[in-house]
């Protein structure tokens, strides 16, 4: 048979004073019958004194001669501080009302949470291009702008005759005599340089570095903005030749010489 310590058949006895009101010292601990029931009520007390969930099973091994305000005493102290510290520390969680909370089918409040690859939600289906057809839309808008430019010419040359000079005369020669403006260039290059150099030289070097350029600019890029050194070179090639087309066209007087317009005239005919 286990002993039971003296502190606690000393609790058990004055619990069973408490509820039957007579005093500890009126029934000897080693009595009959009061042995027997010493033996029965602080095993109860031991029991309660352990655990709160020990209580019930200890009370109703008891006969419930135990009350439940005298069970409750029995919770320890740090239980009942640990249990407060938790309920202050956690803020309580607010319910959504009955008629906000998300419900399923036959009004059921479980959610089902599932991992979804992302390919699956992200996967392009047709990717875009930049590029299209030549027929119908490159060949449209082409066609469309011939017949503009077509119908402009029309009504301009009902209205506006064609600026032709008389028969050229082989014995006299027109001074200066300018050749057309897409080869003004060409002759205002020959007052600068020797005609070997004017008239082979600088344009094939022009027409080999236009050559080379698409292999020295390997940018595939259809920007404007990401194709710098294209434009660039193309810039350059077309101010250069500008440039000499309007010194020709009107700053070339009697004798190819160099005149400003606006003191000797215009000496151009369009």
């Amino acid at each position: 048979m286990v002993d039971i310590p003296e502190h606690l058949l000393e609790r058990a006895r004055q619990a069973r004073a408490r509820l039957t009101g007579v005093s500890p010292d009126a029934a000897p601990a080693g009595s009959g019958a009061g042995a027997a029931e010493s033996d029965s009520v602080p095993a109860a007390s031991a029991a309660v004194a352990a655990s709160p969930v020990a209580a019930a099973s200890a009370a109703s091994s008891a006969g419930d001669k135990i009350p439940a305000h005298l069970l409750d005493r029995t919770t320890p102290a740090s239980a009942t501080a640990t249990a407060t510290a938790t309920a202050l520390a956690t803020p309580p969680a607010l319910a959504p009302p009955a008629e906000l909370a998300p419900t399923g089918p036959g009004g059921h409040t479980q959610r089902l949470l599932t991992v979804v690859k992302s390919g699956s939600i992200q996967d392009v289906k047709t990717l875009p291009s930049d590029k299209v057809h030549v027929w119908p839309h490159l060949l449209i808008v082409e066609f469309v702008a011939a017949l503009f430019v077509t119908a402009l010419l029309l009504v301009f040359s009902i209205f506006v005759n064609a600026p032709l000079l008389e028969l050229a005369n082989f014995n006299e020669t027109t001074n200066p005599s300018k050749a057309p403006w897409y080869f003004l260039g060409l002759q205002e290059l020959l007052t600068m340089f020797h005609p070997m150099v004017a008239g082979v030289t600088i344009p094939g070097i022009g027409i080999f570095l236009l050559i080379l350029a698409p292999y020295m600019d390997r940018n595939s890029d259809h920007r404007p903005e990401k194709r710098k050194f294209a434009i660039s070179l193309m810039t350059i090639h077309l101010l250069f030749w500008a440039t000499l087309v309007m010194i020709g066209s009107f700053f070339r007087g009697p004798g190819f010489n160099f005149v400003f317009p606006w003191e000797a005239g215009l000496f151009f005919d369009f």
